[in-house]
């Protein structure tokens, strides 16, 4: 079984409202899930929306089944595949020796993407992308409750 993860994230103001919204495609079912807080920042929601799809898949699956992650941001995409390592070996520190923003956030997905079986991909935001288009959405009904 392959399980396919569309994610977005994004707020109003940065700091401020935001949301997130996920659509996870499955034994032919469409999964729609979202969320917000009143006071985030956009890699938070972009955040959130991953490891609240992982957290999802986890409980209703299984982590080890194939997991095709689509997002559009490159903030996500590059920090889990790439620059976590150098993080974690670095104490939690970039290159520029400051501390990693959002590291809560990291170290949860971190502990999920361990145990997970993910191929990530990036995908073009407001690009005409269906299910892209819809977590854009799922995000903006989230964002407009506060």
């Amino acid at each position: 079984m392959e399980i396919k993860v569309y994610t977005d994230g994004g707020c109003t103001g940065n700091p401020g409202p935001g949301g997130w919204g996920i659509v996870i495609l499955v034994d032919n079912k469409e999964i729609t899930l979202s969320g917000g807080d009143n006071q985030t920042t956009n890699n938070q929601m972009e955040l959130t929306a991953v490891i609240k799809a992982l957290e999802y898949i986890g409980n209703e699956y299984s982590l080890k089944e194939q997991i095709s992650i689509y997002t559009d941001s490159q903030y996500v995409k590059n920090g889990i595949t790439s620059w976590i390592i150098n993080w974690e070996k670095n104490g939690w520190k970039t290159a520029s020796k400051q501390p990693v923003k959002n590291k809560e956030y990291w170290m949860t997905l971190r502990s999920l993407t361990n145990i997970a079986n993910i191929k990530w991909f990036w995908v073009k935001g407001h690009s005409g992308d269906k299910y892209n288009e819809l977590c854009d959405q799922l995000v903006a009904n989230e964002r407009a409750k506060f």
